[in-house]
């Protein structure tokens, strides 16, 4: 299904997939640090309770990062099997609703619900409770905050494009077209008055 394009989303879809681009290096990093951890503890009987935490550190800004990725490439999970016997328009409409009743109030309530989980961190300096395990717990509780901030701006910027095919706002590219269809136009009567 393919939807137009506002500029608002053009630019949103741009940034994210250029940051999920950037950010997909973070998997390597993160397979880098499980080889690592299994390799001190079970060749050399080295435990790393660092390693360990920056495993799902990583794992979390990875995926808290990649939501908002998933929606701009439209690879999120759906139910296919309904989905696909699904008209064009009734997918669009599906998607309508889906946004502005489920994904978007469940993001401001993610949004509104973590501010005083980061604050209430940060004003502990929250350290990890394990014996040399890693400080500043609130850097990484503070990606919930912008993995989040991503998906609202995303998922603006996808209702926008579901707008546009639903209500038939112009886009940028449609003004140009009805601007090209008009000059053409024109110019045919004038030669048809010779």
């Amino acid at each position: 299904m393919q939807l137009p394009h506002s500029r608002f989303s053009q630019w949103v879809d741009g940034f994210i997939t250029r940051l999920g681009d950037a950010l997909s290096w973070i998997w390597l990093v993160l397979l880098s640090v499980i080889v690592m951890n299994v390799t001190l503890r079970y060749v050399f009987e080295l435990g790393s309770i660092e390693l360990e935490e920056i495993q799902w550190h990583l794992y979390a800004v990875g995926f808290l990062m990649g939501l908002s990725y998933a929606v701009v490439s439209d690879s999120h999970i759906r139910v296919d099997v309904v989905r696909e016997k699904l008209s064009e328009t009734t997918k669009v409409w599906v998607e309508f609703y889906g946004l502005i009743l489920l994904l978007i109030p469940f993001v401001l309530l993610v949004l509104f619900a973590s501010i005083p989980f980061i604050e209430y961190s940060y004003d502990l300096q929250e350290i990890s409770e394990a014996p040399g395990g890693l400080p500043f717990r609130w850097v990484i509780k503070a990606m919930l905050l912008l993995g989040f901030v991503l998906l609202l701006v995303v998922s603006i910027a996808r209702l926008t494009r579901v707008w546009l095919y639903l209500f038939g706002w112009p886009t940028d590219d449609s003004n140009k077209r009805d601007e090209q269809v008009s000059s053409e136009t024109t110019t045919t009567s004038k030669g048809a008055n010779y």
